[in-house]
Parts: structure tokens; C-alpha cells; sequence
């Protein structure tokens, strides 16, 4: 069984036991985190499609800790000139384990 979510303004197929990397999310780590936002669940081949979420169907998960992502690198030019502007910026993520499907 898995289920599309979306949280964060992405979207991730999950099924027990996976671990995911999302948007920061608040919480202590080993806190219970539940995803409402749920646009499609399958179980073999049942197939429930959400218009826009699946009513009743939720994903709970557990907060596995929080932490920052890569590096990016912002590099700003203008040629013939002497402006360039380096800058970095790493995003908070947290990892979630999935621990159960619902529909």
C-alpha cells in the first residue's frame, strides 16, 4: 500500500517504513506528525484518486530530526565591470519515517 502527500507545495509517494526528506517541519525529534493532504492511495490494484485529497485518508509518520540540506550557490556577475556577489544558502529539512498508511 502507498499514497501520494503534499506538503511543503511538493508532492511524495510514501509507503510504511519509508523515510523521507521534506520541508522543515516544527517538533521535537520522535514526535507523531500526521499528513492530511493526501491525493491518491493504492492497495494492489484499488485505486482511490483524490479530487483534490481522498476524504477520510491519512499518513502518520514520526519526526526523525531536523537538519540543513547541500549547500547552494548564488554567483551574481555583471561583465566588464567589477560586481560579483557570491553568496550560499543552505535550506532547513526534516527527515520523517512513514509509519502507517490509512484510507
Amino acid at each position: 500500500m502507498f499514497a501520494v502527500i503534499k506538503t511543503g507545495g511538493k508532492q511524495y509517494r510514501v509507503a510504511a517504513g519509508d523515510e523521507i526528506v521534506v520541508e522543515r517541519l516544527e517538533g521535537e525529534p520522535g514526535a507523531k506528525v500526521a499528513f492530511e493532504d493526501v491525493l491518491l492511495v493504492a492497495d494492489g490494484d484499488k485505486v482511490q484518486v483524490g479530487a483534490p485529497v481522498v476524504k477520510g485518508a491519512s499518513v502518520t509518520g514520526e519526526l526523525v530530526g531536523t537538519r540543513k540540506g547541500e549547500k547552494v550557490l548564488v554567483f551574481k556577475k555583471r561583465r566588464r565591470n567589477t560586481y560579483r556577489r557570491k553568496r550560499g544558502h543552505r535550506q532547513v529539512e526534516s527527515v520523517v519515517k512513514i509509519t502507517q498508511v490509512s484510507a
